[in-house]
């Protein structure tokens, strides 16, 4: 009786042991994780359903225009009645990618800067007053404490790759600008 309870156990792991076919099970994306306040990240930003754009200059009907997200210079201009006839428009990158609350000039040159006291280092605008990222020179950049010639070069061409700063956090992907420096500059910059 032994014996047979021994063989039956010897054949049941011997087929047991045999090689068999196993399939890989699918491998499935992890679902996006939403940054909440109680995960200490920032809340999601909601994304605008208009753009609102003041189009002003040399175009048929200025004023401002609600066009939707992903519109270009050329969809406000367009939006706006077209330019007036013999208005150059060569100074204007119609291609750009539009962002909310910001003026599109056609035509007209840009008002001039008023001369900055205490020499080319010193922000341009009124104290208190954010220096937009939109449009921003490079010597008006190179003012920002803790921004020198080469870093605003950076602010630009990122600003160039875009078309444009639809936030100030955007900043954060310039290469150059770490989270202290961001924080010095956040106060002082809008999109």
């Amino acid at each position: 009786m032994v014996l047979v309870i021994g063989l039956a156990f010897a054949a049941q792991q011997y087929w047991a042991g045999r090689p068999r076919q196993v399939s890989a099970p699918a491998v499935m994306a992890p679902a996006p994780v939403a940054n909440t306040p109680s995960d200490g990240g920032p809340p999601p930003s909601p994304s605008p359903t208009t753009l609102v754009v003041d189009v002003g200059g040399k175009v048929r009907a200025p004023g401002l225009r609600h066009l939707p997200p992903g519109s270009r210079v050329a969809d406000a201009v367009a939006a706006a009645g077209g330019v007036r006839p013999g208005t150059d428009t060569s100074g204007l990158n119609l291609a750009r990618l539009l962002v909310d609350g910001e003026q599109v000039l056609v035509g007209v040159p840009a008002p001039p800067q008023p001369p900055a006291p205490g020499g080319a280092r010193a922000n341009s605008l009124r104290p208190g007053t954010p220096l937009s990222l939109g449009n921003a020179t490079v010597e008006q950049l190179d003012a920002l404490p803790g921004v020198g010639p080469v870093l605003a070069q950076h602010i630009v061409d990122f600003r160039t790759a875009r078309g444009g700063f639809r936030s100030v956090e955007e900043l954060r992907e310039v290469t150059g600008i770490g989270e202290r420096r961001f924080a010095d500059l956040r106060p002082l910059v809008r999109p």
